[in-house]
């Protein structure tokens, strides 16, 4: 049975230099107020696993301009300018990383696998450094897994087992993001009792969920 702790709760559980996953695109999907509870913790040093740095001041563009992070593994900075002048400025280091190549290598992790060989970015700076393979005439890249200390995610709906339901979209990252971290925590809209939620409707079980919190407590 996952716990049920307040915002302040899980950002302590996020310590400095730790590796931390948030997931969503362009907030969508986001855990935006356990985000909020860690600027106001003030926790940095941090290495953030994400698909993109949001906005300015929404999301995780929120850690970026608060200058609590340290280095990125990212796919998109585009609409976030604070992130691409402290990346210009050599305030915050970044691995960008090709957005599906990016979840498989999370989800490859909660998997317990040691990687896996992708064509993508092969003959591009993508391939810089990593052991490739030729199959058939084709050369891939291998990718290695991603595992986080942490990982903030986001869904609709609990129960108290930590069973997860997802709003359309707003799935994007999250069930790979709560495989991928030795440490997961669901900010939701709503917690139920178990078996009010219909086994068909669970995007995330509850085995990898630790902690809920409730959006605002």
């Amino acid at each position: 049975m996952a716990k049920i702790i307040s915002g302040k709760e899980a950002a302590a559980l996020v310590k400095p230099g730790s590796s931390l996953m948030l997931s969503g695109f362009l907030v969508v999907g986001a855990p935006v107020y356990l985000i909020d509870c860690l600027v106001e913790n003030g926790v940095d040093s941090l290495h953030v696993v994400t698909i993109s740095t949001d906005y300015d001041n929404k999301g995780v563009g929120c850690l970026i301009t608060s200058k609590q992070i340290e280095s990125l593994q990212v796919s998109h900075i585009g609409t976030n300018r604070t992130t691409q002048k402290q990346y210009k400025n050599k305030e915050i280091s970044i691995e960008f990383v090709p957005q599906g190549i990016l979840v498989e290598r999370i989800r490859t992790a909660g998997a317990g696998l040691g990687g896996f060989y992708s064509p993508v970015g092969v003959g591009t700076t993508v391939a810089e450094g990593k052991e490739t393979l030729e199959e058939n005439g084709k050369i891939y890249i291998l990718e290695r897994p991603i595992l986080a200390d942490v990982a903030f995610i986001s869904a609709k709906k609990a129960d108290k087992l930590g069973n997860l339901v997802y709003r359309r979209t707003a799935r994007n990252s999250n069930p790979s993001m709560a495989m991928g971290a030795t440490i997961t925590v669901a900010e939701v809209d709503e917690i139920v009792e178990p078996g009010e939620i219909s086994p068909e409707r669970v995007g995330t079980p509850g085995v990898f969920v630790d902690y809920l919190v409730k959006k605002g407590a």
